[in-house]
């Protein structure tokens, strides 16, 4: 990759790190991308509610919790067309080359941030170097801007290259909260895909590791559960109120009692608890939030099905009504063989790459899979690649960083794979 393609999609990816936005909120990320895409030249531009199967979307926030990252986005000088396009929650763009006859190949990656707040501590290179956060309580701690910024200079490099067919570059909204995934897969642009790679940094993999293609991603669902009950003086007369706390507590228990199933790993857990109003009060309304997640999507459903059996009796048990809600899930989907082999033949012959690993068992959720899944039922393939890099802290931790050389190489492998399927494949 040219000097300044590498100079460029650094700059990007510590553009985009300055300001994180939560899942259905990236109206300044979409914006950017899209004023990146026209000065790339590529032949259309799809944003907002026409990349989008709006009925698919999930885990779509309340207007109140969208409008403060709208009006956020207006008063930075956000470009009012992306966000009379984006507003409501329609975030997320597509971008399409056409260069001559050939498949279509597609890229996806992920635009959304987290819920943290990021580290100012002065051995924290984002904070050193002046790129840390601007937007407090929020950060970019898994790599979603390196991934934007890869793909921006990945255009670049199939745009300037003799790859003959279409490209096309799915930048998704909402990852980390699984919500965007299906709404882009049902969107019609993924239709006529013949081949779909997906890139993600990092997850353990020093910089110079290429994983060609992960394979038994968990199925995975994310649940809310209201109790409703009747509240009563707790010290007069418990026996008169319907017991929110204790339908909670016994279904919380209970879950966790879930026998696992001999066909695979299953997973559950509870994770946020909110309600009641005092501690001599019986507990009227509780909320809780919990996850299942499977090896397969039959035994993620399994696991699905078992937790709401338990959520149901735990309110029968302490008189209450219980209402759950799967608020967004994914599916799995494996990479294919004949992509991973592509992609591994790619990688060991590029600079800076040390080792190649053909497959590895992913051990998570990603609602990629939606995509995979939809290019793969039509007879394509996919392929979710991992590309290195060293980070001094986990993802998802307030430290989290990336070696920016990992960039570069990234932007190489996946151009010339994406350019050897045009080469290879039929």
């Amino acid at each position: 990759m040219a000097t300044d393609v590498h100079t460029r999609v650094v700059d990007l990816r510590r553009a985009f790190h300055r300001h994180p936005e939560p899942g259905w909120r990236e109206f300044k990320t979409t914006a950017r991308v899209v004023s990146e895409l026209e000065s790339l030249g590529v032949d259309e531009i799809v944003v907002g509610r026409d990349a989008l199967a709006t009925e698919e979307r999930m885990a779509v926030p309340s207007e109140a919790e969208l409008e403060p990252w709208l009006d956020r986005a207006r008063d930075a000088g956000v470009r009012e067309d992306v966000l009379e396009k984006t507003a409501g929650g329609y975030t997320g763009a597509i971008a399409v080359l056409e260069q001559g006859e050939g498949p279509t190949v597609g890229l996806r990656v992920d635009l959304d941030a987290i819920s943290m707040t990021e580290s100012s501590a002065e051995d924290h290179r984002p904070a050193a170097e002046a790129f840390r956060s601007e937007h407090e309580g929020y950060m970019h701690a898994c790599g979603h801007d390196a991934h934007v910024a890869m793909a921006l200079g990945t255009i670049q490099a199939v745009k300037a290259s003799d790859f003959s067919g279409t490209f096309k570059v799915f930048f998704q909204p909402a990852e980390e909260i699984s919500g965007g995934g299906k709404a882009m897969a049902e969107s019609g642009y993924l239709d006529d895909v013949d081949y779909l790679f997906a890139p993600h940094i990092g997850l353990d993999h020093p910089t110079g590791e290429i994983v060609a293609g992960i394979e038994k991603p968990l199925a995975m669902a994310h649940l809310t559960a209201t109790f409703e009950g009747a509240s009563a003086h707790a010290g007069k007369a418990p026996n008169e109120g319907g017991n929110t706390m204790q339908a909670a507590a016994t279904a919380i228990q209970n879950a966790y009692a879930i026998p696992r199933h001999s066909e695979g790993m299953t997973r559950v857990n509870v994770g946020y608890i909110e309600g009641g109003t005092a501690s001599n009060v019986i507990a009227e309304e509780l909320t809780i939030e919990a996850e299942v997640r499977g090896e397969t999507t039959g035994l993620m459903e399994y696991m699905r099905t078992e937790l709401e059996r338990v959520l149901y009796a735990a309110a029968e048990m302490h008189d209450c009504d219980v209402t759950p809600r799967v608020i967004s899930e994914s599916p799995r989907a494996d990479s294919d063989p004949a992509l991973r082999e592509l992609v591994s033949a790619v990688a060991r012959r590029t600079q800076g790459v040390d080792q190649v690993i053909g497959t590895a068992e992913f051990g998570v959720s990603e609602d990629v899979t939606y995509l995979m899944e939809r290019v793969q039922a039509d007879g394509g393939l996919a392929s979710y690649v991992l590309i290195g890099t060293d980070h001094p802290t986990n993802h998802h931790t307030p430290t989290f960083d990336i070696d920016e050389t990992s960039l570069e190489i990234g932007v190489t492998v996946l151009a010339e794979a994406i350019q050897e399927c045009a080469r290879q494949l039929p």
